[in-house]
């Protein structure tokens, strides 16, 4: 992948959409409910809300595969890949890595310094994470470290389909305060993980998203599925940072 692709890639945000990105804290309150699928009580957002806040609470780190798919709207384009994440919780800021397998790259950071690696073209881009962040891409950071509040930085609600094929839940997230990189985000979280913590009001899987999608200001869209998920493996804060190889052209963001 070349620059101009970085480029795109960075327009999109995809370095931060996962993640996980994955769950915010603060509960919604007097928000719309729906009626189970089949049977039982209805389900209201803020319970699908808390199951995502509180099951993150818990996570110090995170391993899991993913298959990403990135619609490039003014190119009619659409480029895939996968590979495997990961992510640490850190005062220091948000420790993430992803090691694609197709196309084969990194993107990795320690909280400070973000690297993105293209061993087939040779470079290594460089990037200050808190300049990448910066302004509306904050949020995206929140979604990351878990330090956002969805009732802060989003209005949440059903999706216009609120359970998928399977009945997973389906949530809109739209920020309050516009940014280029994310127009919406939508999270399919697993029904049975609802269910779990509504029975016991505590979470039970502490990782309930099935997929994630960005939707950018320009019509672009990254979808992120994830499988495999680890939790709490006590990951090495070495595995965030990268050494340059020799030789490597060095381009600075």
């Amino acid at each position: 992948m070349d620059s101009v692709a970085f480029d795109i890639i960075l327009a999109q945000g995809t370095m931060m959409h996962v993640i996980f990105r994955f769950v915010m804290t603060t509960a919604l309150l007097f928000l719309p409910i729906i009626s189970p699928a089949a049977g039982g009580p209805p389900v209201a957002v803020k319970e699908v809300v808390a199951t995502l806040e509180q099951g993150y609470a818990t996570i110090a780190d995170l391993q899991a595969d993913f298959a990403q798919r990135t619609t490039i709207a003014s190119m009619n384009r659409e480029e895939r890949g996968a590979g495997e994440l990961s992510l640490k919780k850190s005062s220091g800021g948000a420790m993430f890595r992803f090691n694609y397998k197709k196309p084969r790259q990194q993107i990795i950071s320690n909280g400070k310094t973000v690297w993105y690696w293209l061993p087939e073209n040779h470079q290594v881009m460089v990037s200050d994470a808190a300049t990448l962040f910066e302004g509306g891409n904050g949020i995206a950071l929140n979604y990351l470290t878990g330090l956002g509040h969805i009732s802060t930085d989003f209005t949440a609600n059903f999706a216009t389909e609120s359970r998928d094929k399977k009945g997973d839940y389906v949530l809109d997230l739209v920020p309050k305060k516009a940014t280029p990189v994310m127009a919406k985000l939508r999270l399919t979280v697993s029904a049975g993980a609802v269910a779990d913590f509504i029975a016991g009001k505590k979470p039970v899987n502490p990782f309930p998203v099935v997929s994630s999608v960005v939707f950018d200001q320009l019509g672009n869209k990254t979808r992120i599925d994830f499988s495999n998920i680890r939790i709490n493996r006590g990951l090495e804060s070495a595995r965030f940072t990268f050494k340059v190889p020799a030789g490597v052209e060095v381009i600075k963001q």
